[in-house]
């Protein structure tokens, strides 16, 4: 499987479904799937069993749920924007994200 462009602790929009407008840092991205868990965004209800060992109540339990990478767009940590993610190389070689939206270089670089 190909990597993705939206890493874990990004801001993203989203930008298609129930939450459109809605944005979120990314907790998860399960690239097998190609989808992400988004703090905040496609909650969903489950019934939790109780669990005494954990020290957790049953009941039903809100979570977010696994939203594709698709209906998702990296917002800019510098201005903001959100737009499209793309890889530039630096005069060091290192290899760095930027926003296509501002030109803003991102971190998590290699």
């Amino acid at each position: 499987m190909a990597g993705t462009r939206i890493r874990k602790g990004d801001k993203v929009l989203v930008i298609s479904g129930k939450d459109r407008g809605k944005s979120g840092r990314v907790l998860q991205i399960l690239v097998a799937k190609s989808r992400a868990l988004v703090e905040g965004v496609n909650m969903v209800k489950r019934h939790a069993k109780a669990n005494p060992q954990k020290n957790q109540k049953g009941g039903i339990v809100e979570r977010e749920a696994s939203i594709h990478l698709s209906n998702l767009m990296y917002i800019s940590a510098e201005t903001g924007k959100a737009g499209r993610v793309g890889y530039q190389f630096l005069e060091d070689g290192r290899k760095v994200r930027y926003c296509k939206a501002d030109g803003a270089a991102g971190e998590g670089g290699r």
